[in-house]
C-alpha cells in the first residue's frame, strides 16, 4: 500500500502493528486508518497519539520528502 508517510510505515512495521490494529489505537476503522495513510488527513489527536505510541516527533513521523535519486 503506498503511504504518504514513509517513517509512520517504518514504526509501524518495526512494532509488527497490523492497519486493525493501528486504527483501534486510533478509534476508527481499519478502511479509514487506511485512506489517512494515503491522503495524509491525519486531526491534529490522531497525529498526537501516534508520536505517543512510536515515542517519535512529529516532524520525524509526519515526514513527506521523497528519496531524490542519484545520478
Amino acid at each position: 500500500m503506498a503511504t504518504k508517510f514513509k517513517n509512520l510505515e517504518a514504526e509501524q512495521a518495526r512494532k509488527g502493528y497490523t492497519n486493525e490494529q493501528m486504527a483501534q489505537f486510533l478509534g476508527m476503522s481499519r478502511g479509514n486508518y487506511e485512506a489517512k495513510l494515503r491522503n495524509g488527513r491525519f486531526y491534529a489527536r490522531e497525529a498526537l497519539v501516534l508520536c505517543r505510541l512510536f515515542e517519535c516527533d512529529f516532524v520525524y513521523l509526519f515526514d513527506e520528502e521523497e528519496e531524490k535519486a542519484v545520478v
